[in-house]
């Protein structure tokens, strides 16, 4: 739970009040001045109206050099960032031939894997000239390889399910998946900070990884049944995620799981932020937490942060799998994973759990809290593995220590800074690109109005002198724009967060 506090909620509500007083003064005047130019047509409604697009035009366009940067390499840890220019108070922006050599605070590249890594590139190099760039066909018509069918063996053994099936856009997983699931006459209750896929794809009632309120909740939907009948519920699934993406933190799935088990209804767990990039064998939020598999009914992931690829996959039960593959669309109607895709996928998968033949790049590493992590990593996945963890422990307990409120838990590489005032979401992105420091930062309507915040994802690709660089660059930046607000050192955690591996 977010407390902001009085002063900073009080002078976030000034500034949106004056950015949208302004706003409608200029649209005032736009429509007296400038009705002879005005794009609608002649008898046609406006295409584009309402609450949205004026936020659109009147406070997204004044920063949207913060988003959307083009970049002209791989997402490693340094990457290059294409400099733009406007000439129109950044209505339009245009690309320049200058880049900028940064470090990557912001991509999802968890583990390393979407730089060129000798496993892995080279086979799925192979698997492009074997199988092309795409299918082009369904999975039911002629989409599915034998790339695809080992995927699925392979995705499902490492997360210790039965069966798994794989699509070729994680956004899609969940928000093609969950209408097959629940059907009519059943009843979704969604965490509140669910990633928007899951939103799209049903919409729930929750509170925020709180067993307690979910007990509440089932309870009453149980007692009161369907809408207007109040005929029992045919099926009730509860859709939680390993790491919340906005937040950085982790759900208290052993918790989650017993109040699902009391009333039986069926869990299903999102580990897009997790899989790959927690736990000792990078096996999730069910490993790091002590969960067995068997008990989560459904869980999905995506390819896209921790495997360096593209796509999502469900997995459980052989009975459901096979279900899903008969009646889900994403499966029946869209084009299959590409093959090259999913060829990085397994190389990952092998590199993660040292099948991938070789000790390659075990050399002397030592870690953030002092110990040498090569002595206790037996192969390069292991080895990424403790990278990921201290370099995240590290990096969180650092910016606590500076005064800046960080969401997340321990272990979590999505650490969030908040920034909450509109004026300092564009301050802290322009001055920390200015230092050569790519940072991701969000704001309405992917959070909440008054919670906009910087987006920090660490990879295991970092270094030690990158680490240290991006904290001295975001101090530096803190301190200009005014967002450590909590100047005082607070509780250690780095200690919590450095217990030795096993």
């Amino acid at each position: 739970m977010i407390t902001i506090p009085y002063l900073t909620a009080l002078t976030t509500y000034f500034s949106y009040g004056l950015l949208f007083a302004f706003g409608q003064i200029r649209d005032l005047f736009r429509k007296i001045l400038d009705r002879l130019r005005s794009s609608n047509l002649q008898g046609y409604a406006p295409i584009c109206l309402g609450l949205e697009d004026f936020y659109v035009r009147r406070l997204y366009l004044r920063i949207q050099d913060c988003f959307g940067r083009p970049i002209s390499s791989a997402p490693d840890a340094w990457f290059d960032v294409v400099e733009r220019y406007s000439n129109d108070n950044n209505k339009t922006l245009k690309r320049t031939m200058k880049i900028s050599r940064c470090l990557n605070l912001g991509s999802y590249n968890y583990l390393g894997f979407a730089a060129s890594d000798e496993y892995c590139t080279p086979r799925a190099i192979e698997s492009l000239k074997k199988f092309s760039p795409s299918t082009c066909s369904t999975r039911v018509d002629g989409g599915t390889t034998v790339l695809h069918a080992e995927l699925e063996e392979c995705v499902a053994n490492f997360v210790g399910k039965p069966a798994a099936i794989v699509f070729g856009m994680g956004y899609v997983t969940n928000s093609a998946i969950l209408p097959v699931l629940i059907g009519k006459g059943g009843l979704i209750i969604s965490d509140s900070l669910n990633h928007n896929s899951i939103v799209n794809g049903a919409r729930g009632s929750g509170c925020h990884s709180t067993p307690s309120h979910l007990e509440e909740v089932l309870r009453e939907q149980i007692a009161e049944g369907q809408p207007r009948t109040h005929r029992p519920w045919k099926k009730i699934i509860v859709v939680v995620e390993g790491i919340y993406s906005m937040e950085g933190e982790l759900c208290n799935l052993p918790e989650i799981i017993a109040v699902c088990k009391k009333f039986k209804a069926y869990t299903y767990l999102d580990e897009a932020h997790s899989i790959g990039a927690v736990g000792k064998k990078g096996r999730g939020v069910c490993e790091l937490l002590g969960v067995d598999p068997a008990d989560v009914d459904i869980m999905m992931g995506t390819f896209t942060k921790s495997f360096g690829s593209c796509g999502g996959y469900i997995a459980g039960s052989k009975e459901l799998i096979q279900y899903l593959k008969y009646t889900c669309p994403a499966h029946l109607y869209a084009t299959s994973i590409s093959p090259p895709a999913a060829q990085q996928i397994i190389s990952s998968i092998k590199v993660i759990l040292g099948e991938d033949g070789s000790s390659r790049g075990l050399k002397p590493m030592s870690g953030l809290s002092g110990y040498d992590l090569s002595c206790i990593c037996s192969h390069i996945g292991a080895q990424k593995l403790a990278r990921i963890r201290e370099n995240s422990n590290f990096f969180r307990s650092e910016l606590q220590k500076m005064g800046f409120e960080v969401l997340g838990d321990n272990d979590s590489p999505v650490m969030p800074i908040m920034l909450y005032n509109p004026a300092k979401i564009p301050a802290f992105s322009r001055e920390c690109l200015k230092r050569n420091v790519a940072v991701v930062t969000v704001a309405f309507p992917a959070t909440p109005l008054l919670l906009a915040r910087a987006r920090i994802c660490i990879s295991a690709s970092h270094t030690k002198e990158d680490l240290i660089k991006g904290l001295e660059v975001i101090s530096q930046v803190g301190d200009l724009v005014g967002i450590k607000y909590f100047p005082a050192e607070p509780k250690k955690q780095e200690e919590e967060g450095r217990v030795k591996l096993e």
